[in-house]
């Protein structure tokens, strides 16, 4: 089973010196191969990023996508892309230098320079500037890599991602200590696996019921060493 993941962001998908996969997302590829075929390692890890991952599992270039992808109606309704459920809720926050001493809350970041790479958090930016008659410059990278170092050389005075990828790209930046993520939120971004095959009701309900099994298995304290195979 193909499995199209991200790369770069500890705790979710990342993989080792060694090659070795490990992560949330890539857990959740090996429990669905485990569904299907009794055995996680049937489970392959194909990186993809944001702009090729959406039309790699169109093609079925890959069977299934677990990675940073937020569930919308957008996506559903114009791209043909159906989500099984929410893995878990994540939201765009921002990441400054603390020297920045004037930035204390989003509010206070009007007519700053803001790095970002996704179109959702592009989304989110114009909207939430918007909302509050604010103005800003806003620098678009295509690459993960070139957010970063746009950041860390001085170009942007903000860094804006989902939340759970701040923490993340921080231990990326030079020095990590000199920088401040904000505690406040402007989005939620519902994010969701995604298996190949839009019309194909019985590997939905696979990808589905694999989610829920583990979501429900976590909150019953269930794990390799408490339960037993029968």
């Amino acid at each position: 089973m193909l499995c199209g993941v991200n790369t770069g962001l500890p705790a979710s998908r990342f993989p080792d010196d060694k090659g070795n996969w490990t992560g949330f997302d890539v857990d959740f590829c090996r429990a669905v191969a485990a569904a299907i075929f009794d055995d996680p390692k049937k489970a392959k890890f194909i990186p993809l990023d944001a702009n090729e991952r959406f039309k790699e599992l169109q093609s079925r270039k890959v069977d299934i996508l677990s990675r940073n992808s937020t569930w919308s109606m957008s996506r559903e309704t114009s791209d043909d892309l159906y989500f099984p459920a929410v893995a878990y809720y994540d939201g765009e926050g921002s990441c400054f230098r603390r020297r920045e001493t004037s930035i204390r809350r989003w509010r206070s970041m009007a007519a700053r320079y803001a790095c970002s790479r996704k179109p959702t958090t592009q989304l989110n930016l114009a909207d939430y500037f918007r909302a509050n008659n604010m103005k800003y410059q806003e620098m678009k990278f295509a690459k993960l890599n070139d957010v970063i170092k746009a950041y860390d050389s001085g170009q942007c005075d903000v860094l804006t991602a989902d939340v759970s990828q701040l923490y993340a790209l921080r231990l990326n930046l030079a020095k990590p200590g000199d920088h401040v993520i904000l505690p406040d939120i402007i989005s939620k971004e519902p994010l969701a696996p995604r298996g190949a095959g839009e019309r194909d009701d019985d590997w939905m309900l696979i990808v589905k019921w694999t989610l829920y099994a583990m979501i429900n298995a976590e909150e019953l304290g269930i794990t390799s060493r408490t339960s037993t195979r029968r």
